[in-house]
């Protein structure tokens, strides 16, 4: 069954089941639908517009967080919402991802975005918006089954050293992650995170509108990963029952590379055993600076 029917299925009983608060005929979501097919049809029809909406989705989050770690070391309010407030992000650093990223994108990403945009006919636009139950639960389905590909994916390279050498360790050569961090990948990591953004909509026979609104949604926690802030209204804090892992999760993982391969979701990681929570690892920390503090006191004794 595809996300459309089950949408319009969960839609009929909530229908029939309160008579007297009848869910509308149309979707919430068709006059802005209808908006977009009115005013922007070319470009939504455009085989470029995924890559450009999932590109400028990213550039202005990084951009976001790179102010912020400009700021940080000046601006209290900002670092105190650092996970390694001791840290900062240097120019160099900065420069060095943003080199790679550039050169993945346009070593990969540009070509990919041009063949689709001479060979792949325009997309064709349903006069229907998505129901909104429809439109929530495709994107809630589509990241489900990415952070199991993902996560199949990660363990794979963490646990054949060939693959991690060769494919995986250049993501791990910061142990202290920040936003540009989260494209600092191999060709191959990324082609397949871009491959089941794109296909994981289509198995699931989501409208284009949630496919594109999953992309959004995916840039968006995967930087949000990576940025080296626990704000108060990080997914973590906003997911309940700690079933979504979050940037502290993803920061241990950086830190402990065999622990929260999971990208999102917390469940596989404790089935299989390599969950780490937040907690411990800052009871590891405290512990490990309890004994190089204890191992100064009995040097300078020695002395």
């Amino acid at each position: 069954m595809s996300v459309e029917r089950l949408g319009m299925a969960l839609s009929s009983v909530w229908d029939g089941g309160n008579a007297t608060w009848p869910l509308p005929e149309h979707s919430v979501l068709q006059p802005a639908w209808d908006y977009l097919r009115q005013n922007h049809e070319s470009t939504l029809r455009s085989p470029l517009f995924p890559v450009l909406l999932s590109v400028s989705t990213y550039l202005v989050l990084i951009l976001f967080y790179t102010m912020l770690d400009l700021l940080a070391p000046t601006w209290p309010v900002i670092r105190r919402y650092q996970i390694h407030p001791d840290h900062t992000v240097t120019w160099s650093s900065i420069g060095n991802t943003l080199a790679l990223t550039t050169y993945n994108h346009l070593l990969y990403i540009f070509p990919a975005a041009v063949a689709q945009w001479l060979w792949r006919p325009p997309v064709p636009l349903p006069s229907e918006a998505p129901s909104l139950a429809a439109f929530l639960l495709g994107i809630v389905g589509c990241t489900v089954i990415f952070d199991f590909q993902y996560y199949l994916w990660h363990v794979l390279h963490h646990r054949v050293s060939w693959l991690y050498s060769t494919f995986h360790a250049i993501h791990h050569q910061y142990r202290q992650p920040f936003s540009l961090v989260t494209q600092y990948l191999s060709g191959w990591e990324l082609f397949s995170v871009g491959l089941w953004t794109t296909v994981d909509p289509v198995l699931l026979q989501c409208h284009c509108l949630t496919g594109w609104a999953f992309m959004i949604f995916n840039v968006w926690v995967s930087a949000e990963d990576h940025c080296g802030y626990d704000f108060p209204w990080a997914m973590h804090r906003l997911v309940p029952f700690s079933l979504w892992g979050g940037v502290l999760r993803h920061d241990i993982h950086h830190t402990h590379p065999g622990t929260n391969f999971a990208p999102f979701f917390t469940h596989w990681d404790w089935l299989a055993g390599t969950a780490c929570a937040p907690s411990a690892k800052l009871r590891e920390n405290e512990s490990d600076e309890n004994n190089t503090k204890a191992n100064g006191r009995k040097a300078d004794k020695g002395a």
